[in-house]
């Protein structure tokens, strides 16, 4: 019985779920990859392989080694298959795997698991098929459950063991299970004598996860490598390797990336935090607006970044009211203490006073201490409006201040 196109779609979309688990990109800018080739890829090669296995065993034939994905593996393909009636069960199971009906097929899956009869081929090819339907429900810690039985029975074919088996390790990232990730991908490697390039992706993000960035790099490389499109590859090596203090090698990966990926705001994001890492801030702000002008700065810490790279330069006081106030008016910054305290800051030093005044004014209430009272105190007493002075150094003290003195002075002003 032949899997349709339209089953194996169907299943794609159905782990979808768990897309880019195994390349995540952990950067500066929180964004989870989107990527959906890792896990659509696993599910329909255990869907196709699902049915595979039961022509193969059920029917009495073999998979040829020709015809093996890891004709390298060390281990033996077992060769097992069903009994006269486990055969017919099996074939009841995938006839319900392709008839969509999800909820049957695991039901029955369940059945053959817990039935002392069936062997432990049988088990553990139910296992397979009820992994899928948890995963498509996301339901991983039941398709981790189910994985387990399948891979500890050591008996599926080598395509089928190998392929749960990695899938496992993404599924483990899935869970933050870092270590145990990082032993399913090491098993995989070590015992398909492969370089597949999925695994050592899921090797690489679960050494990045367990803050071991130089051997994340190392396993990265050849993944990045073999897929010279993934643009989230590409980040999180270049992010290992500026957490490994390779900087320059990291810029380098980091500007391919961008380069090649102008309309992947993940890249371009990726790429000024590596210049802001390697103090190359002019080079971040060209990479920014460039973002800006492309409409690309959609979300708050997008402005938020590119406001405090002008605020910490000299001389950029008109670029961060700019920066600010765009974000305000589409409505994606979203004001708060450190938004008006550096509006105010730059209104001050671009010498608008009044806004100044009325953005310290708005700090004052938002913020943890007295700070922006103090700083709006000193302006008014500046501009002589002394009564109004003492209220905001009032403010200052009753908000709380490491050093009152100054707000007290203002307070010890003549006049009311």
């Amino acid at each position: 019985m032949n899997l349709s196109d339209r089953r194996q779609h169907v299943l794609a979309a159905a782990v979808a779920a768990l897309a880019g688990i195994a390349t995540l990109a952990p950067v500066a800018h929180a964004q989870e990859s989107t990527d959906t080739s890792s896990t659509s890829v696993a599910g329909r090669r255990a869907a196709r392989q699902a049915k595979q296995a039961n022509e193969q065993n059920a029917t009495k034939g073999s998979e040829s080694q020709a015809e093996a994905r890891y004709p390298n593996a060390t281990r033996k393909n077992p060769g097992a298959k069903a009994s006269a009636k486990g055969a017919k069960r099996l074939q009841g199971l995938v006839e319900l795997f392709n008839d969509k009906k999800d909820a049957e097929t695991r039901t029955t899956a369940d059945t053959i698991i817990a039935d002392a009869d069936a062997s432990a081929y049988e088990k553990a090819f139910a296992a397979q098929l009820a992994a899928q339907m948890a995963i498509g429900a996301q339901d991983y810690d039941a398709a981790l459950r189910y994985i387990g039985i399948a891979v500890d029975a050591d008996i599926l074919d080598n395509d089928q063991h190998y392929t749960l088996l990695l899938q496992r390790a993404q599924l483990q990232i899935q869970a933050k299970d870092y270590a145990a990730a990082l032993a399913s991908a090491d098993r995989f490697l070590n015992e398909t004598k492969s370089n597949d390039p999925q695994a050592l992706a899921t090797k690489g993000n679960a050494l990045y996860r367990l803050e071991r960035y130089a051997e994340a790099a190392d396993a990265l490389r050849p993944a990045v490598a073999a897929q010279p499109d993934r643009g989230d590859l590409q980040q999180l090596l270049a992010d290992s390797l500026a957490r490994s203090g390779k900087g320059d090698e990291a810029l380098r990966i980091a500007e391919q990336a961008a380069g090649g990926n102008p309309g992947d705001k993940q890249a371009q994001f990726n790429l000024a935090q590596n210049y802001i890492q390697s103090k190359q801030n002019a080079k971040a702000i060209e990479v920014l607006e460039r973002m800006r002008k492309a409409g690309q700065l959609t979300e708050d810490t997008d402005y938020r970044q590119l406001f405090t790279l002008y605020a910490n330069m000299e001389g950029k006081e008109q670029q961060t009211i700019d920066a600010i106030n765009e974000g305000l008016s589409k409505g994606v910054l979203k004001p708060d203490y450190n938004v008006y305290v550096a509006l105010a800051q730059s209104y001050y030093f671009s010498e608008q006073v009044e806004k100044a005044i009325e953005n310290y004014t708005k700090a004052g209430p938002l913020g943890k201490d007295g700070s922006a009272y103090l700083n709006l105190a000193n302006l008014l007493r500046n501009e002589q409006r002394i009564p109004e002075a003492k209220a905001a150094a009032q403010k200052a003290l009753d908000k709380g201040l490491k050093n009152p003195e100054a707000a007290k002075k203002i307070l010890a002003l003549p006049g009311k």
